[in-house]
Formats: C-alpha cells, structure tokens, sequence
C-alpha cells in the first residue's frame, strides 16, 4: 500500500507541475459553470411562467437541473479524461524513465494502482468543482441529496472505468497524441454503441447496448443505483486494470 501512495504522489505531484491538471480543471469547470447557469436560468424562467399562469404541477429541481448536469457531466469527462490519462506511460515511454520504473523494486501491479489512484484524484477534482455548484441548489433550493449523492457515485464509477481503460492505451505507444486519440475515439464507440439498439433488436444489438457506457450512467443521473449498473462499471475497471498489467509485463520482459 506504501508504494501504491508513494507512485500516486508522484504522478500527483506531475501533474500539477505541468499546465495537465490546471488546464482539465478550468476546462472542466467553466463548461459546468456554463451549463449550470443555463441549467437554473431555464427552471427558473419556467418555474415563472407556470407560476404566472397558474398550471402544471410544481418543477421538481432534481429532475430539471440536477439529473441533466450530472449527464452533462459524464459528457465532459468524455473529453477530459483523455487529457489525464494520455501521459501515464506514453510520457514514461517517451523519456526513457519506463526502464527504471519497471526495473524498480515496485511490482507491475502497485505501479498500476498507484497512477490509476493519481489520475482518479485529479478526475476528482472535477466532482468536486461539479459539487460546489450543485451545493448551491441546497442553500437556494429544495434539491434532494440522495439522487445526487447517487449520480455522483455513477460518475465516479465511469471515471475510474474510463480512466482505467486510457491508461491501458497509454502503454501502447510512446506519444501523448496517439494515446489521447486512441482514448477519445475508444470512449465515444462506447458512448454511441446503444445507437445499434435502435435498429437492431437482435443479440448484436443487445450486446451493444450493455457495453455502452450511456445505457448505466442514465439510472444513476436518476438517483437509481442498480446493481447491474455497478457490476459493469467495476468490471470495466478490472478489465483495464488487468490488461495494463499484462502490458507492463510484456514491456518488462521486452525490455
């Protein structure tokens, strides 16, 4: 576990001494201020209107700004993530330091851990500019905190997934570029794959919509943790983890 959090403070401690983390951290922040702000300023000119003409039931904050942000939120990690994930090993490789991280007394497995625990840190940091704007509905409003609490939850599941899945691109190839795009074109075949379920309700079809990411992050933005939902996620996550390390281990042996 001490290498583990040593390998973390590390990758930590790069990314913040180059413009990576400040540079996903603004991005991320100020396209969910935007949508924030456009998310309240509709329910409120709504709320008004419904008000003024007296019809149509009460506008529930929950379903109208919370759970639209939350999968606004999984779209922007579609692009962010990339950015963090790009440089764990391409970065390593390119320098020539991969040698003497495989050759160190560290096993291939700490190794994994500890950079997956960095990036998911600074993913992190995205929740938590998230949550600082959401916290305000809690002060102005009447939004309920367990559907929150839940969408977060699912959003720190397909980070971790997502995050684990970039890392294992990473190992293949030594520039940050490649790796980015490899990444990014990966996530979005995930993101649009339950589009073969609307013209296709054979296996082919069903199978698409299971592995698409879109298909489990929609019950969490809804306050609904389903078990099924969990598993995928978690599944993902070892699948990534595992074949990085089985790639470290074929770098290691190349090497």
């Amino acid at each position: 576990m001490r290498n583990i959090l040593t390998i973390a403070r590390k990758e930590l401690k790069t990314y913040f001494t180059s413009p990576i983390a400040y540079i996903v951290l603004a991005i991320g922040g100020v396209i969910f201020g935007f949508f924030f702000y456009s998310a309240l300023a509709f329910f409120v000119q709504r709320g008004m209107e419904m008000e003024m003409y007296g019809r149509g039931t009460p506008m529930n904050v929950n379903e109208y700004v919370v759970r639209p942000l939350l999968l606004n939120l999984s779209v922007i990690s579609l692009f962010l993530v990339p950015m963090i994930t790009m440089r764990l090993y391409a970065e390593e490789k390119r320098s020539g330091t991969i040698e003497l991280l495989l050759t160190s007394p560290v096993r291939d497995l700490e190794l994994v851990l500890g950079k997956l625990l960095a990036a998911f840190l600074l993913f992190g940091g995205l929740l938590l500019v998230a949550l600082i704007n959401l916290s305000l509905l809690f002060f102005f409003g009447n939004a309920d905190w367990k559907p929150l609490l839940a969408g977060l939850l699912g959003l720190a599941l397909l980070g971790t997934a997502f995050l684990s899945l970039g890392m294992l691109l990473s190992t293949f190839t030594s520039n940050q570029i490649v790796a980015g795009s490899l990444t990014f074109g990966l996530f979005l075949m995930l993101w649009v794959a339950d589009w073969v379920s609307s013209y296709s309700g054979t296996t082919v079809g069903q199978v698409a919509s299971y592995i698409s990411v879109t298909t489990h992050i929609e019950n969490f933005a809804k306050g609904v943790i389903d078990l099924r939902d969990v598993v995928y996620y978690l599944s993902v996550i070892f699948l990534g983890v595992f074949l990085t390390h089985r790639s470290l281990e074929s770098l290691r042996w190349r090497s």
